[in-house]
């Protein structure tokens, strides 16, 4: 009792101790708002995934990201919502529009909000289009042109992976920045943003430290670690942020950390750690795939695959690992029950009498895949991932997910929720996390 009591008073010092201000502390970090343009994501033809990155980009450093929101391809939809986000932000990022087709109207509608009608060509970005223009065999014609004509008062973000390049307008006290919308376009430009909102504000320090877990629900996650989340000093901010490919990461960040800031921040993951045990896979930005590919590096071990509801996005993730093929040595994808006898070795009788989507029949995979691939573990898939082929034994969503190691073979039966895209995702992500513990335990 006495041992609690005194870390209960020495966690309590160091919060206070983290929460006063700091001496000589950075001005407060100013908010920002995301605009990404383009009707393909208003009609649900795309994924908005370039406002997560980018508010990801931005909330690392610090900076506070207070609106998100998309809007057609159309002019005054655009000047409107750069309005609207000028009201709240000092910095707008905006996404999308830059292209050289016709319903690219990012940059005319950054020049009439920015009250400019002058426009020049840049020739850094113009021998970019047109290397890239010579590499890919096309001429270079006026609209690819175009796209190096960007606003004179304007500072032009090279972009070194595409044709259009990114725009920085310092207008009325706000910085305002246009990127293209092809993600890894994007992505690559958001290296310089970040480097130059560094330079441009006097942003305050934050600690982030993220914890990777697999095999919890969010919600369940959640009630586990009630008691552990009040403890927790105010100064650390808790996040939950679920994906079916990599499960919930747990962010702990800390705002303006002093030079306490990790031993407290350590300490809230030990206890992490404590109460959660094997759901704890890895830290930042680790993957189920990542944490697997390190366990069978360090053992000197192979994998194999035999996929059949998945299609092979078990060895994608494996092989979307630099360096994969130190331990990967390929896949079956069984679609056909002749493939899962005659090339797995799959018992017919079993197949007869359980059903492709079986524990047996999954066993039955991983061992034969990890046989005719001569490798030391293997995992194996086999399910209804719809939207038809359901029944009332075995609904949409049902998987039988299957691991063979040196010692035999196990399997499990889950039943998952969402489109089919979504149940290939968390059964490949659940079928290498269950391999991940095979190893361990």
């Amino acid at each position: 009792m006495e041992l609690d009591k005194l870390k209960r008073h020495r966690t309590q010092a160091i919060s206070d101790m983290l929460s006063r201000p700091a001496p000589h502390a950075s001005s407060p970090a100013p908010h920002a708002s995301i605009i990404t343009v383009g009707d393909e994501i208003l009609i649900g033809q795309i994924v908005d995934s370039n406002a997560t990155y980018i508010a990801g980009q931005l909330n690392a450093i610090g900076i506070r990201v207070v609106e998100m929101r998309s809007v057609g391809d159309d002019r005054q939809a655009i000047i409107g919502a750069l309005d609207e986000a000028a009201r709240r932000a000092k910095i707008i990022v905006v996404t999308g529009g830059l292209g050289p087709t016709s319903d690219d109207l990012t940059k005319e509608a950054l020049a009439d909000y920015t009250h400019t009608d002058s426009w020049r060509i840049d020739e850094s970005s113009l021998a970019i289009i047109r290397d890239i223009t010579t590499q890919r065999g096309l001429p270079m014609n006026k609209q690819n042109r175009n796209q190096a004509l960007v606003p004179d008062h304007c500072q032009t973000l090279l972009n070194r992976t595409g044709t259009a390049p990114g725009l920085w307008f310092d207008y009325q006290e706000r910085i305002i920045i246009a990127l293209p919308g092809v993600p890894f376009e994007m992505e690559a430009l958001m290296e310089e943003v970040v480097r130059k909102l560094q330079t441009s504000f006097q942003l305050p320090p934050v600690l982030h430290r993220t914890v990777t877990t697999f095999g919890m629900p969010e919600s369940v996650l959640a009630a586990k670690l009630a008691d552990w989340e009040r403890t927790l000093p105010p100064s650390i901010r808790l996040a939950y942020l679920p994906n079916p490919l990599t499960g919930v990461r747990l962010r702990l960040s800390v705002y303006r950390p002093d030079k306490v800031a990790e031993a407290l921040v350590a300490e809230a993951i030990a206890g992490l750690r404590a109460i959660l045990g094997t759901v704890i896979y890895g830290e930042g930005d680790d993957t189920p795939a990542a944490v697997v590919g390190r366990l069978l590096r360090e053992r000197n071990a192979s994998v194999a695959v035999a996929e059949s509801c998945t299609g092979g996005r078990i060895a994608s993730l494996l092989t979307s690992v630099a360096g994969s093929s130190d331990y990967f040595k390929g896949g079956v994808v069984a679609y056909d029950n002749a493939v899962k006898t005659d090339v797995l070795q799959v018992c017919a009788d079993d197949l007869l009498a359980y059903g492709a989507v079986s524990l047996p029949v999954a066993e039955q995979m991983a061992e034969g895949v990890r046989r005719l691939l001569n490798a030391d573990y293997a995992v194996a898939t086999s399910g209804v991932a719809g939207p038809g082929g359901g029944s009332e034994q075995k609904p949409v969503g049902t998987v039988c997910i299957a691991v063979a190691t040196p010692q035999g073979a196990t399997a499990q039966r889950r039943q998952f929720t969402g489109d089919r895209a979504r149940t290939i995702d968390r059964s490949s992500a659940t079928a290498l996390n269950m391999l991940r513990l095979a190893m361990i335990t």
